[in-house]
């Protein structure tokens, strides 16, 4: 889990070695472990590096193979990467690291752009061929790992953050008006390859682009799950489902400790993450270290799940910590949250996700996570309205229940001016319903938001906020292989028992319980869900700075409207509207742009 940086220039100029090591230099949060850059004529590679798997010198990036005529920089980790080297080896090529690096570069060299095909991981990675001056970058299947592009006449420039570009100078900085709708409508998700930013786009997941030294380029989306039912499935009962999925989920979390330092887990209580920590207990893992987060309750929300989280950790004998989160740390704990993010993120869980892994960090280097079973288990409010909906009628019966708001009402919260002229965010999720391979609505649902929304959402917020603090967070329910067995469980057995169904019918025996039963929960920050105080003051502060009249993003009336009794409008899905339009502000603030 790393960093990484680059340029590309296509104006038969050298590189400039002073924006990438600008770039570089900015993510010493997600590699505090060293720092290399590597030029070669029009191409300039950069690195920070956390390290994880071989921690010598010979790990070091950026990693040069004058012998295959290849340079990479890698962000992630490889788990099969022992795997892989061994059959490497056998192939003839030879070694003079152990790390994962070495073997994507390997890799590359032996199968070309068909490597990916062989990762089991998470990973985003530059690799220039010397002698042709190709360049190919690279990303994983579920987007794990960011990789966001800054592409004008002349040049590419290439990094893990939206920061390091803005460090490299020259960016677009203005406003894209699709992208400032889709994230009024889609939660602050703004879908691939776009960004708030209209100079800097991300590479989608699941895609390997090729630039060739004219500047010509091509892109090839190398993995898509498929939602519908498997025929050689068909007599399967729900009690073969439960056991593939535990069995798979098994391997993805045993797959998952690999490393040359120690592994813990985020804790939060419910079933996902408790789950994991009974998988490790289960294959023999000792003085687990897990780690929950609580904070102060507000407005009659309670701020932690801390029963939960000691109940499983008292189950199987972990070392845990609780970390309760004083109210002197929220308040400047929501502008470092600001401040790390890539993009503007709605969530009130980034705020805990930061905190948290400033405090886990001084403990352990790599941790386990549950993020995204709701989203490819059907854990969510939103799926089971769509149950026996047409499959024709899906795309609306979607944007019925997970909108936002709907286009026509866009212009109660944006001014004018920022309006696109069309429906953009419903055409987007026409046309991902549209394709293929998704049999049902709540299979299309299911797709749109395991391979979009998740993406762009809680899965960009774990890796912004633990690597904010040089923490790297595995997500075993995203394993590629796990995600193609869960999509082609029928719809129903997933919805069973208020959501997951399949899942937590699979862990009774497993997990206590109390654990399965409970309410759903969730990282909760009630200061921000309940803005009051100084919370709802830095809020005010935000909208009403120089910067954001200047802007005039939002109508002035529905400000004051908002102002006046900031806990009384929430968004379809319960989140406070008031903090929507706060966060992006803050954000566009903070860094200086829009």
């Amino acid at each position: 889990m790393c960093g990484l940086a680059g340029e590309l220039r296509l104006d038969g100029g050298g590189a400039d070695v002073g924006a990438v090591t600008r770039m570089t230099g900015c993510m010493v949060h997600r590699g505090p472990d060293g720092e290399g850059v590597s030029t070669r004529g029009p191409v300039a590679l950069g690195h920070r590096r956390l390290s994880i798997i071989d921690l010598s010198e010979a790990g070091a990036q950026p990693m040069v193979d004058d012998v295959n005529g290849l340079t990479v920089v890698f962000n992630g980790c490889i788990y099969n990467y022992e795997a892989l080297r061994r059959e490497l080896q056998d192939l003839g090529h030879r070694f003079t690291s152990t790390s994962d690096t070495e073997v994507v570069e390997k890799a590359y060299a032996q199968w070309g752009t068909d490597c990916v095909q062989r990762f089991l991981g998470m990973f985003a990675f530059a690799i220039h061929e010397h002698a042709s001056g190709r360049l190919v970058l690279g990303r994983d299947r579920l987007g794990i790992k960011p990789l966001y592009l800054d592409e004008r006449p002349g040049l590419l420039r290439f990094a893990s953050t939206v920061q390091a570009l803005l460090a490299g100078g020259g960016v677009d900085t203005s406003i894209d008006r699709t992208a400032l709708a889709q994230y009024m409508t889609f939660h602050s998700v703004v879908p691939a390859p776009r960004t708030i930013l209209a100079g800097i786009r991300k590479l989608p997941p699941a895609t390997v682009r090729v630039v060739e030294r004219d500047g010509t380029s091509s892109e090839h989306v190398y993995w898509e799950p498929d939602f519908s039912r498997d025929p050689d499935r068909a007599d399967w009962t729900s009690r073969d489902w439960e056991e593939a999925l535990l069995e798979s989920l098994r391997v993805a979390v045993e797959r998952r400790m690999v490393a040359d330092v120690p592994v813990g887990v985020l804790l939060s209580g419910g079933i996902d993450s408790s789950l994991v920590v009974a998988l490790l207990a289960e294959a023999g893992q000792k003085d687990l270290a897990t780690f929950s987060i609580g904070f102060d309750a507000a407005g009659g929300e309670s701020g932690d799940e801390f029963e939960y989280s000691s109940l499983v950790a008292g189950r199987f004998g972990t070392d845990h910590h609780r970390i309760a989160i004083d109210s002197a740390r929220l308040l400047p704990g929501i502008d470092g949250t600001v401040r790390a993010m890539s993009e503007p993120m709605v969530s009130h869980d980034c705020v805990a996700f930061y905190l948290l892994s400033q405090d886990v960090s001084a403990s352990v280097k790599v941790v386990q996570s549950g993020q995204g079973a709701d989203e490819v288990l059907g854990g969510y409010d939103w799926y089971p309205p769509l149950a026996g909906v047409p499959r024709g009628e899906a795309a609306e019966a979607y944007a019925q229940v997970f909108f936002d708001r709907r286009f026509a009402a866009l212009g109660d919260v944006l001014a004018p001016q920022w309006l696109p002229e069309r429906d953009v965010a419903s055409e987007f999720i026409a046309a991902q319903f549209a394709r293929a391979d998704a049999e049902t609505s709540v299979d299309a649902a299911l797709r749109n938001d395991t391979t979009v929304m998740l993406v762009d959402d809680p899965v960009k917020r774990v890796d912004n906020m633990t690597m904010a603090w040089g923490l790297e967070a595995r997500v075993p329910f995203l394993d590629h292989e796990f995600v193609e067995l869960a999509g082609r469980i029928p719809p129903e057995l997933k919805l069973a028992d208020g959501g997951k169904g399949v899942l937590k019918r699979a862990a009774r025996g497993v997990v206590p319980d109390e654990v399965i039963d409970r309410t759903k929960g969730y990282f909760p920050v009630p200061a921000i869900r309940q803005l009051e105080g100084p919370y709802l003051a830095r809020v005010r502060d935000a909208l009403t700075d120089p910067a954001a009249r200047r802007r005039g993003l939002f109508p002035q009336a529905t400000l004051d409207r908002l102002l006046a009794d900031p806990n009384a409008e929430r968004t379809t899905l319960g989140s406070n509207a008031l903090w929507q339009l706060a966060l992006l502000e803050m954000w566009l603030q903070e860094h200086d742009v829009g």
